[in-house]
């Protein structure tokens, strides 16, 4: 079956290398209803279990519709689990490809290629799984930047994937192998809840800033690893070149492992902004899941002891603030839906 990444009528499409093609919102179809799942949490998080194999959703002959189905669970509950999953790694460029595809991606964008990669000219032809190791982040620095004379919070390392990019990725996908006997969990939280618990007046000013993402602290990483950023290669989208890595995107779009600074404002201003968007992601709890992993487990999202993994991450769409958009609680009550 083939769907179009447009299933609302009259949805009108756009042409630009960092924009989505969607002028709204994709529609559920209910083909994923008859898995067995459970929501995690009210806020955020949806898990299946081992009855839905991604692997078959790539085969099926309705796969253009699961998969699409699926793009607008994960961005409706943030992030999905999977138990039990038999899924390779070249299946999930596959899967990660085609999710990014038919949720109106820019035509323009394609596979993530991470900075601190060891970039071959078969990688940037075909690109492939990411390794997640913690044996390679204590020897680079990773994002906890480990090297560094920083805070030891574990948050310090909160992040959403490559947001540093122009075009950061919109869905990544992990699929964890190797476990520590105990603990490894992640956590995730839900940036739309977030916003009901901000101000209204406070939220208006927000909407009218922008931040730095910034991670060159990757140059120093890549050099821990024996290797160099590269700057002749499009990394997912062609807005994403160079050996610059920053970007400004809206304010609202913060997250404390890359955002450095809040634009046009004293730093003191901006420190305090940052403080508090990061201070209430963190402290509320009930906006949070926490996924206990498992080997064979697969988590799909809108992404420390020894453990490692394959991720494979799209690139996605430039970061924007519509002015008529509506917070999560909003659309859904008018769409009488509860997730």
């Amino acid at each position: 079956m083939t769907v179009t990444p447009a299933p609302v009528e009259g949805l009108k499409t756009r042409v630009d290398p960092g924009r989505s093609r969607l002028d709204g919102p994709m529609a559920y179809q209910g083909s994923l209803d008859g898995y067995s799942q459970f929501e995690v949490t009210p806020a955020v998080g949806r898990e299946f279990g081992a009855d839905l194999q991604l692997s078959d959703l790539i085969n099926s002959p309705d796969s253009d519709a699961l998969i699409a189905d699926l793009a607008v669970l994960v961005s409706r509950r943030g992030v999905c689990f999977f138990r039990g999953q038999d899924i390779d790694p070249e299946q999930m460029m596959v899967l990660a490809k085609r999710i990014g595809e038919l949720s109106g991606r820019p035509s323009a964008s394609n596979m993530c290629i991470h900075p601190v990669s060891d970039v071959t000219p078969e990688l940037v032809n075909t690109p492939k799984t990411q390794l997640i190791s913690a044996e390679r982040q204590n020897k680079g620095g990773g994002i906890r930047r480990i090297h560094d004379d920083l805070s030891r919070w574990a948050s310090v390392a909160w992040h959403s994937d490559v947001s540093f990019e122009n075009v950061p990725s919109d869905y990544s996908m992990l699929k964890v192998n190797v476990l520590p006997e105990a603990g490894g969990d992640t956590l995730w939280v839900s940036g739309y809840d977030v916003l009901d618990r901000i101000s209204p007046n406070f939220l208006s000013y927000l909407e009218t800033l922008t931040a730095e993402h910034n991670a060159e602290f990757f140059h120093q990483e890549a050099a821990n690893l024996g290797i160099t950023v590269r700057d002749d290669i499009e990394r997912g989208n062609p807005l994403n070149k160079g050996r610059y890595l920053a970007a400004h995107h809206p304010a609202l779009f913060v997250n404390r492992g890359f955002t450095k600074r809040i634009d046009d404002v004293s730093k003191d201003e901006s420190d305090m902004i940052l403080n508090y968007l990061n201070q209430i992601m963190i402290h509320n709890i009930d906006v949070q899941c926490r996924f206990r992993w498992e080997k064979g487990s697969v988590a799909l999202w809108d992404n420390r002891e020894e453990r490692s993994g394959d991720r494979a991450s799209s690139i996605g769409e430039r970061p924007y603030f519509d002015a008529a958009s509506k917070l999560k609680s909003e659309a859904l009550k008018e769409e009488g839906n509860k997730w």
